[in-house]
């Protein structure tokens, strides 16, 4: 009994330490280079990369026919990693039920979430790479989606959260260990950036970068 109610402490314990110590972290953000952003909502983290830069376009992958009514403008595309369960089933934080999150804990299929935006600096993060590294982020998230034998993503019959957002098949499974935001900063290692090691909360993550200038920064700026 002891052992069980001490598991909670050690997540707690692993969480802090795992947000403390950095991935990469002889990297330095570049003066120049490409800008991408991390947007938080306090419990869940989104990596959102312009629509096209360096020669990579989302577009063919993600067309607008994917998405209810995108607005035409919107130059960035959000990146999300969740449980099947948690995602589908609860658009909104008071819709979690007990079973659904036991499946966010248990482990459940990962699910993409996808959503075209206007306005990257909501919320939000900044963090500048070079080319090689946003090309590597890049490569690193499209390698989180299920393909069809076409190569695309495949989608999941869903209306989504709102007329811009879209769910996708994921790889791999959720869990306690590997949530979305370990997801979110696996992504940023893999891209050699200098990220937390395991930070299983936003605010684990978070922190580390620096918050938007209030200047519009251009996709790929």
């Amino acid at each position: 009994m002891l052992a069980i109610l001490a598991l909670p402490a050690l997540y707690l314990a692993a969480a802090l330490a795992g947000s403390l110590i950095p991935a990469n972290g002889a990297w330095r953000e570049p003066a120049q280079g490409v800008t991408v952003y991390l947007a938080s909502n306090g419990i869940h983290t989104d990596l959102v990369l312009p629509a096209r830069a360096e020669g990579l376009d989302w577009r063919p992958l993600l067309p607008t026919r994917d998405f209810a009514d995108p607005d035409p403008g919107a130059r960035w595309v959000a990146f999300g990693m969740g449980e099947k369960r948690v995602y589908l089933d609860t658009p909104r934080w008071r819709d979690l039920r007990p079973r659904t999150l036991w499946s966010a804990l248990a482990g459940g299929e990962r699910v993409m979430h996808v959503e075209w935006v206007s306005d990257p600096a909501w919320h939000a993060r900044t963090i500048r790479l070079r080319p090689e590294e946003y090309r590597r982020l890049w490569a690193a998230i499209r390698a989180g989606f299920a393909l069809d034998p076409r190569g695309r993503p495949r989608r999941i019959d869903h209306s989504g959260y709102g007329p811009a957002d879209a769910f996708y098949r994921g790889t791999g499974r959720a869990n306690a260990l590997a949530t979305c935001n370990a997801w979110t900063a696996d992504r940023l290692r893999l891209a050699g950036v200098r990220t937390s090691l395991w930070p299983p909360f936003a605010q684990g993550l978070t922190w580390r970068y620096r918050e938007p200038s209030t200047e519009t920064l251009p996709a790929g700026s």
